[in-house]
């Protein structure tokens, strides 16, 4: 009897990736050397990185500073946002919308702006 291979779709990630719709703005240089700064809808998000699409045209290795809004839920119903830096690791052509998707990886190094008074 003939053993037969079927093909398995290996997730690689190694975290979970959470399709959250967050509000986000995105600071950065462009390769012509000049700054941008443009609000971004965060498509996923996880512990080590996040996706979202630009006008702006950054390159793979452009160094990005963002800060997200975070749901009011997480903080008492008070303004919360999460500011981070990360490198752009992935680019995805742009499409209909002309923008192009941007994954990043976060740093390790975070903060967070707002929140409850203690």
């Amino acid at each position: 009897m003939k053993k037969v291979r079927v093909p398995v779709d290996i997730k690689r990630r190694r975290e979970w990736r959470f399709e959250l719709p967050l509000t986000a703005v995105v600071e950065g240089r462009l390769p012509q050397g000049r700054n941008f700064k443009e609000a971004v809808q965060i498509e996923n998000i996880s512990s080590t990185g996040a996706f979202f699409c630009l006008d702006s045209g950054v390159v793979v290795g452009a160094r990005l500073n963002i800060i997200i809004d975070l749901p009011e839920e997480l903080a008492d119903q008070q303004p919360l946002k999460l500011q981070v830096a990360g490198m752009a690791v992935r680019l995805e052509k742009p499409g209909k919308e002309k923008k192009q998707g941007v994954a990043v990886r976060f740093d390790k190094v975070f903060k967070f702006i707002g929140g409850p008074k203690n």
